[in-house]
């Protein structure tokens, strides 16, 4: 199984910029469809980004989409998430996770513990 850990979070002004790596301790980020997630308090997690295990399909919600891009660095063994822009909508713990490519879509197998953003002046 994958095993997931996220560094990068902490706080940053609005308007700035952050990147998220979610490095792969256990397993390969080539070897499972790869996502990164976000909940604020009171809210419920969405799905902020996502990548495919080939790389070749990439997903965004519409409240990200044009601001942040999830991207692949096998020298690394990390999915990285580079956020641009940042409100304090975005404002979340955001988590990482993968998905065996035999799953069923959307149902995320493995999870990181989570790296806290902030975003206020």
């Amino acid at each position: 199984q994958a095993q997931l850990e996220e560094s990068g979070g902490g706080l940053v002004q609005p308007g700035g910029s952050l990147r998220l790596s979610c490095k792969a301790s256990r397993g390969s980020v080539g070897s499972y469809h790869m996502a990164w997630f976000r909940q604020a308090p009171g809210k419920e997690r969405e799905m902020a980004a996502a990548i495919s295990w080939s790389g070749r399909q990439e997903t965004y919600a519409d409240s990200v989409k044009g601001r942040f891009s999830i991207s692949r660095d096998y020298s690394r063994n990390t999915i990285d998430l580079q956020m641009n822009d940042l409100s304090s909508d975005d404002t979340a713990l955001y988590t990482c996770a993968a998905r065996e490519t035999t799953s069923p879509a959307g149902q995320y197998d493995y999870w990181g513990r989570g790296t806290q953003v902030t975003v206020s002046s």
